[in-house]
């Protein structure tokens, strides 16, 4: 891609402004194509860190499908993301960082793949949502050979009450992996150790993870009051009550991380659908296995930012630092999730409400809903 625009006419945290991209690369000033934003908001493109597919396709059961779901994220507003792997055979990675390795199709156009989110499968069985009980591992012997940042894998999330992981986050952090604490039913003590190891985050806040008992402090309450932590939290109304987000909200401040966790239906409808090795129903905003248990959800990243706005006030700017400036500092990712002079020319144009009318990657226009 690596073009050339002027986008004019558009609110930037507040002010009237005019963005400046030459070859793909913000810069203040430069020529070429003009959109008129007049009225519109621009913030940075949007990230999504755990999401397991979309539209149809399931990255667990087809890998392959990484660059056609990639392709339309961008009508949400995301312009780079982790495609996320959850609990399977250790194939199902490899086949993934082969697809990652291979690169895109020719002419590709879309969202891009940061690497690999591995969600499993060194989790709590107490605590595996839809994981399947006979995949999951300690983590001394779940972690082939190669794994890390190099090699496409970029976050793993795993529970740290599991033998073996205490050793493990180190090692990991040293390979260049964000490690995230997620489906674990540990005690606060245990998180803090995890979180002093290494650990920088946590997966799906409140869901699949013990909680704020006023007694039991758990995993919840350890990553609420880290103050380094980042937390991750599924703002759909359904996995988190909202007054809950806006609790959150307050104790996290720019900690707290939009992640739409969006299985095969979202963008599809309501039916059937494959998560992995399990078959998830959709009704209405709801996905569950059969047995009831949430398994992913049917959120997109524009929603999650309105539904931040909403539930707790905030205005669609503010709420879209969550899904931009957040999770682009956690993945070390320091040209994403800004607007300044030298960040990449990835921009999305909200209306007022915060639905997106254009997104913007590498300062080509590939969403254009104008």
């Amino acid at each position: 891609m690596n073009g050339d625009l002027r986008i004019d006419g558009c609110r930037v945290d507040g002010t009237a402004s005019v963005l400046h991209i030459r070859a793909g690369t913000l810069v203040p000033e430069a020529d070429g194509p003009v959109v008129e934003a007049d009225g519109l908001v621009a913030v940075p493109g949007y990230l999504d860190l755990q999401i397991n597919g979309a539209f149809g396709h399931d990255f667990t059961h087809d890998p392959a499908a990484i660059w056609e779901v990639g392709a339309r994220l961008p009508r949400h507003g995301v312009t780079s993301f982790l495609p996320t792997i959850i609990t399977s055979a250790p194939s199902v990675v490899a086949e993934a960082r082969a697809v990652l390795a291979a690169g895109p199709p020719s002419g590709y156009v879309g969202a891009r793949p940061l690497g690999l989110h591995c969600e499993g499968p060194m989790l709590s069985p107490v605590r595996r949502g839809a994981h399947p009980a006979e995949l999951l591992t300690a983590a001394s012997e779940s972690v082939p050979a190669g794994w890390g940042g190099l090699s496409g894998v970029r976050m793993i999330t795993l529970a740290p009450e599991v033998e073996g992981a205490e050793e493990l986050i180190p090692r990991l952090v040293e390979q260049g992996v964000v490690v995230s604490l997620g489906h674990s039913d540990c005690s606060a003590a245990v998180a803090r150790r995890a979180l002093a190891a290494g650990a920088r985050c946590g997966t799906h806040l409140f869901n699949a993870m013990s909680g704020l008992d006023h007694r039991r402090p758990g995993l919840a309450a350890a990553l609420l009051s880290h103050p380094d932590a980042t937390v991750g939290v599924i703002v759909d109304g359904v996995h988190v009550h909202p007054e809950m987000v806006n609790l959150a909200h307050r104790l996290a401040g720019r900690r707290l991380l939009l992640v739409t966790d969006a299985m095969a239906a979202m963008g599809h409808g309501e039916g059937t659908f494959a998560l992995g090795a399990v078959n998830v129903v959709v009704e209405g905003n709801r996905a569950t296995t059969a047995e009831g248990v949430l398994a992913g959800s049917v959120l997109t990243m524009d929603e999650a930012v309105r539904n931040l706005a909403a539930f707790t006030d905030c205005s669609i700017e503010a709420a879209a630092v969550h899904a931009t400036a957040t999770p682009a500092r956690l993945m070390g990712e320091q040209g994403r999730g800004s607007l300044v002079a030298g960040a990449v020319g990835d921009v999305v144009l909200l209306d007022e409400t915060g639905h997106v009318v254009l997104t913007v990657i590498d300062g080509t226009v590939v969403e254009d809903r104008r």
